[in-house]
């Protein structure tokens, strides 16, 4: 799924990268993120693996070093043996395919942080892409998403939300009636059922309320917009199986899984509907299974903003059931964005792990989030922290970790551990050769299943014969039919 972990990589003046076994950065159940210094004395800042599920939040301005820290913590819990989740924003985390070579910044930050055992690899990667070009495609079905994220992704007005509540419900309906194949997989299903619910108006407004026609109108034109931005290559079959983004290598290593998203940010409400889809799929059908030495999942959520931007109640709601109670099930959230402020503070009181890189305060508003920042950390005496946060430089940040029963540590310092892969993006030729080289998946998701659904029952249904069969079945009693 990888390229090999041990191929040697070089600088620009031909400097071998010494390899490194990756499990030294992993001791006594910890993954070492970084160093601080307590006076004259060097203290490791370490994530206990048996706390990591209680989930983390990463902020910092943008060039602030939150990509390195993100490609750092992939690592770490690669090395773990707990496979990982991120969304690659602008496609530099990629780089950890593949080993890294000793770039002179990074090579001064481990002399810095007196690290011995310095040296590169590379970590086991599947690529991901809901457009299919740069990665194994992902697809969901639209009657897995459900009601609630469609409208979402629609920007439907309640009422509007209320209509195509129905239309799930009509279809779910006709199935239990014995019509297995009124399933909403794709777009052109639930066009279908839409445009089929409002010829059925009159009919149905008894059973489900009434259907406005101008809604369904309004439905029918945001569905055409969501299809010009290409959402058509993420609804069908075959679906992700959730389960295959829980693998380790034969040697013990998790699995990272990254998706290709720098295409999906021009459709930030797709973005953010697919990750909250991903972890509603993860807390449906994962079984409980209470605290473990360390999770079976972890995921990195990057510009988690966009998934509390004009969010609807019930879309909050949501986000933080899923959050609150989705540890049970060995999975741990990492929430990635610019300010603490970003998330609502009903889901960052969720956040037991904390990474603080630099903010910036040019106006009253910022100083504000500074300040709100800083009151987040336990208080350590021998730092104030809203003056660090603006001093910070790049690649160092404020820490603060869950250790013993789950209590907070004081905030600390830190040099972030420079990154044992490649930083930066592979070119295409290398990220192709890692798809191709992931047979299983190649062969399970690359080719679209197309089968008969809603839209072909449907149209069958408004043919002569098929007229007549609806019309036979209105009457089963008088002719023996159930």
């Amino acid at each position: 799924m990888s390229v090999d972990p041990t191929s040697a990589g070089s600088d620009a003046n031909g400097t071998a990268a010494a390899s490194v076994d990756p499990s030294v950065y992993v001791q006594d159940g910890s993954i070492l993120v970084g160093i601080s210094r307590q006076g004259r004395e060097i203290s490791p800042e370490m994530i206990e693996l048996r706390l990591a599920n209680r989930h983390g939040l990463i902020t910092g301005a943008t060039g602030t070093g939150k990509t390195v820290t993100l490609q750092v913590l992939a690592e770490g819990f690669s090395a773990a043996g707990v496979p990982v989740f991120a969304a690659d924003i602008k496609g530099d985390l990629a780089g950890i395919a593949t080993m890294g070579t000793p770039k002179p910044v990074l090579v001064e930050r481990a002399k810095e942080m007196g690290l011995n055992a310095y040296g590169h690899c590379a970590f086991p990667t599947v690529f991901w892409d809901i457009f299919g070009d740069n990665g194994h495609p992902v697809r969901a079905t639209v009657q897995e998403m459900g009601p609630l994220l469609i409208s979402r992704l629609l920007e439907l007005t309640e009422p509007q939300e209320g209509v195509l509540n129905i239309a799930f419900r009509w279809a779910a309906d006709e199935r239990e009636a014995g019509d297995t194949n009124m399933q909403i997989v794709d777009l052109q299903d639930l066009r279908a059922v839409i445009d089929e619910m409002g010829k059925k108006a009159a009919t149905l407004r008894s059973k489900y309320g009434n259907i406005a026609p101008q809604t369904v109108g309004v439905i029918q034109r945001r569905l055409l917009v969501l299809e010009e931005q290409g959402a058509t290559k993420f609804f069908g079959e075959p679906a992700l199986d959730i389960n295959d983004f829980i693998r380790t290598t034969p040697d013990g290593r998790g699995v990272i899984n990254l998706l290709a998203a720098e295409k999906l940010m021009n459709t930030p409400r797709l973005y953010a509907s697919y990750l909250l889809w991903m972890l509603n799929e993860l807390f449906e059908k994962l079984p409980e299974v209470g605290d473990l030495e360390k999770p079976k999942l972890v995921f990195l959520f990057d510009e988690a903003h966009l998934l509390f931007t004009d969010a609807p109640k019930a879309v909050l709601d949501q986000i933080e059931r899923v959050t609150r109670l989705i540890r049970s099930k060995g999975v741990g959230i990492y929430y990635v964005t610019q300010s603490p402020g970003d998330v609502p503070d009903r889901i960052s009181a969720q956040l037991g792990n904390r990474i603080q890189h630099a903010l910036r305060a040019f106006t009253p508003k910022e100083q504000k989030a500074i300040r709100a920042a800083a009151e987040t950390f336990r208080a350590n005496p021998e730092i104030d922290t809203e003056r660090a946060i603006l001093e910070l430089r790049v690649g160092e940040a404020l820490v603060s970790f869950l250790h013993n029963k789950g209590e907070p540590s004081i905030v600390q310092r830190t040099l972030i551990r420079p990154p044992m892969s490649r930083v930066g993006p592979l070119k295409p030729a290398e990220r192709k050769a890692i798809v191709e080289a992931d047979t299983d998946n190649r062969t399970k998701y690359t080719i679209p299943l197309d089968r008969e659904t809603a839209l072909e029952t449907l149209k069958a249904r408004n043919t002569p014969g098929g007229k007549i069969v609806q019309g036979i079945k209105k009457f089963g009693n008088l002719f023996g039919l159930k």
